[in-house]
């Protein structure tokens, strides 16, 4: 079995908002698996849902650009904050992130593209750049979207420059109406968002193995139902689901009264054309990378030349 330590039950009442005996509880019936841990207490009722870590597991900045119809994210790693805020990183960024727009959502392809006024081509240019500062830096991810006759707004999060922060959001709007008025609406639409980080686009689009997860927690809790009553259960249960995590299903975070399928049908009516939403993407600085508890104290110490 598992040990199961004090900083494995704090990581699972930090996930869930559950007190510290049950989630020992969990983790010990789950052999110390994190997220069959969060299912577990789910299923006991004991979780409404699993919260999102809101601690950023790795440094750098998330850099947007839009061109005519096109947009694009980038994501460029380093090791501190403090090399995110340097004007030479931030500058180098700027650049990735407009190369990024006719990258077509490919790492591969834009780590190739020459680097504006060096001869080097993008993967070689920020290695350079190591070399400069000192710390290792990377280029790790970038995605685009591109309507064909429409808008591409994009919003940033914690904005440490122009163009570049925290979060980055791509929302792609497709129609005939006026330009300004899509604009203005998709900004804002990308700043609803940038807050609730939504799954999908509807419930069709969730991906399986996360509808079969929150099917199979839903069947757990409500064990021993007759068949016909369970699969009511299930349909209610997913549609409070799509509620609170599908886009065109949530509440508009800018008037809750309407969900952002009815705000996206007035601003199309506003614009003078019927107007639909083709794509989002949401990025977020260090989403999926682990950083040791340690990191702080490294940054400390190589700021101060003792590493």
């Amino acid at each position: 079995m598992a040990e199961i330590t004090a900083a494995l039950v704090r990581d699972l009442r930090e996930k869930t908002g559950v007190g510290m005996m049950d989630c020992k509880a969990a983790l010990a019936a789950t052999n110390g698996d994190m997220e069959a841990a969060v299912d577990w207490l789910r299923a006991k009722g004991l979780a409404k849902a699993a919260k999102k870590s809101t601690r950023v597991a790795a440094e750098g900045l998330v850099g947007v650009a839009t061109r005519g119809t096109t947009g694009a994210l980038v994501e460029v790693n380093s090791e501190t904050d403090f090399v995110a805020r340097n004007e030479k990183f931030q500058a180098m960024v700027a650049e990735i992130s407009k190369l990024a727009v006719d990258a077509e959502g490919s790492s591969e392809k834009l780590k190739t593209m020459k680097f504006p006024g060096s001869g080097h081509d993008v993967a070689a240019y920020v290695a350079e750049m190591v070399a400069t500062i000192g710390e290792n830096m990377t280029v790790r991810r970038t995605a685009s979207l591109s309507v064909k006759d429409g808008v591409v707004a994009s919003y940033v999060h914690n904005q440490a420059a122009p163009g570049m922060g925290k979060i980055g959001v791509l929302v792609a709007l497709e129609g005939a109406g006026n330009k300004d008025e899509l604009s203005t609406f998709g900004r804002m639409l990308a700043m609803h968002i940038a807050a609730t980080n939504p799954v999908s686009l509807d419930l069709a689009s969730v991906p399986h193995d996360v509808l079969e997860r929150e099917k199979a927690i839903l069947e757990e809790k409500n064990a021993g139902k007759p068949a016909n009553v369970m699969e009511k259960i299930i349909a209610s249960g997913l549609k409070s689901y799509a509620k609170e995590n599908c886009l065109l299903e949530q509440a508009y975070v800018h008037d809750g009264s309407k969900t952002v399928a009815q705000a996206i049908s007035e601003a199309g009516n506003r614009s003078g054309a019927a107007l639909a939403l083709k794509g989002f993407v949401r990025m977020q600085l260090g989403e999926g990378i682990e950083k040791g508890a340690d990191d702080f104290a490294a940054e400390v110490a190589k700021m101060s030349g003792q590493a």
